[in-house]
């Protein structure tokens, strides 16, 4: 039976989504021991204290937030297998749980350029691997358009004290920057202070600041005065493929591994990035208004009852704005998430439908194979396997 010692700030999802993983590949042979220490204890005792304990409670293994001064080759020296995650920087001499930073930035910058922003900021740490890479893939994504822009970027907040942040100068650099903009918040905490400053500052959300963070915490996203879209990264998956690492250098050692590295799978559109880049008042709130209410039965007529236009010229706007027709963006909008409650929970496919306001499951099962090429029983099989 292996034994393993986490080292990990526990109030936060990550590394609860990483321990469900870790669980979920222990099962398939025999329950872990698995025991949590908070980072506060670590740096209180020092690695050489840390690996004293591990070594009496008989640990095979440790993951751990570790700064580059930690001394992490002492594990192995004492026979005990170490694997970081990652908090500033990647370590050289042991495996590391990081992921494709560079990618996730692109996948923020590219909804927004798809929704017509033409100007984009990113709000995070300096000198941070994680926070640094998803900056530069947003940046590269950005000038990649071609579209002249820059991206404006407030990165003044130390790592080293995570949930504080200077507000008067925050809301100052929120206040300086052109509108309509999409910002990339480097993770769901910092998102999630990003959407308080702009409340405090007057900034409107989504209107004028358009805001996305990373890992979608669930709870942080609705923590906030405005829930808070974020890229879902597939971080049980890496618990899972962490956990199969570490039986392999726990059975052998010597073996050469590389890093296990996340990926980024989607974004999670809540309240926060419910607009397009435009000045238009009354297409604004159309999109936020279906955005609201397309998880339940809303039609093109709900929406006229929130905007001052005619139908005809609403119609002509929104299309304009958004590229579709406002029946097919709210179809869209229901399809995609009809396609997450498939992805996230076990419901059948008809109770599923039916929490959407949708009581024709052909109707709703055929418009979801227009967009994703299969039967949302075969989408489901289709990601289950892959797990």
């Amino acid at each position: 039976m292996l034994r393993l010692l986490i080292i990990s700030d526990f109030t936060e999802a990550f590394p609860s989504k990483l321990l469900s993983g870790i669980v979920r590949y222990s099962r398939r042979k025999e329950q872990w021991v698995i025991c949590r220490m908070p980072p506060a204890y670590k740096s209180l005792i020092g690695i050489p204290g840390v690996v004293k304990w591990a070594k009496d409670w008989g640990a095979d293994a440790v993951i751990g937030q570790f700064e580059q001064k930690d001394d992490v080759g002492l594990f192995a020296r004492n026979g005990i297998v170490c694997v970081a995650q990652d908090f500033k920087q990647r370590f050289k001499n042991i495996p590391n749980i990081t992921a494709d930073y560079i990618g996730t930035g692109r996948m923020a910058a590219r909804y927004y350029l798809e929704r017509g922003f033409k100007h984009f900021g990113f709000f995070g740490f300096n000198q941070v691997c994680w926070s640094d890479e998803r900056c530069e893939g947003f940046r590269r994504e950005v000038e990649s358009a071609g579209i002249g822009a820059t991206v404006h970027i407030y990165n003044l907040q130390d790592i080293d004290h995570l949930w504080y942040y200077e507000r008067d100068k925050l809301r100052e650099w929120l206040r300086s920057i052109p509108k309509p903009i999409g910002i990339m918040a480097c993770d769901d905490n910092q998102g999630n202070n990003l959407v308080e400053a702009c409340h405090s500052a007057g900034v409107k959300i989504p209107s004028e600041v358009s805001v996305m963070g990373v890992d979608n915490d669930e709870l942080l996203c609705s923590l906030g005065s405005t829930a808070l879209s974020s890229i879902y990264v597939d971080i049980e998956d890496g618990g899972h493929r962490t956990a199969e690492l570490i039986e392999q250098l726990v059975t052998n050692p010597d073996i050469r591994v590389g890093d296990v590295v996340l990926r980024p799978i989607k974004v999670v559109e809540r309240i926060s990035t419910a607009a397009f880049a435009t000045d238009d008042v009354q297409i604004q709130k159309a999109v936020k208004f279906i955005h609201q209410n397309y998880q339940k039965k809303i039609s093109v007529s709900d929406v006229m009852e929130e905007v001052a236009l005619s139908r005809r010229l609403l119609e002509r706007r929104f299309k304009s704005v958004t590229g579709q027709t406002l029946y097919q963006y709210i179809s869209d909008q229901k399809i995609r998430h009809f396609a997450e409650m498939l992805h996230d929970t076990n419901d059948q496919v008809v109770n599923i439908a039916l929490s959407l306001g949708e009581t024709d499951t052909k109707s709703i099962s055929r418009r979801f194979k227009q967009i994703y090429g299969c039967s949302p029983v075969e989408w489901r099989e289709k990601f289950q396997k892959n797990q």
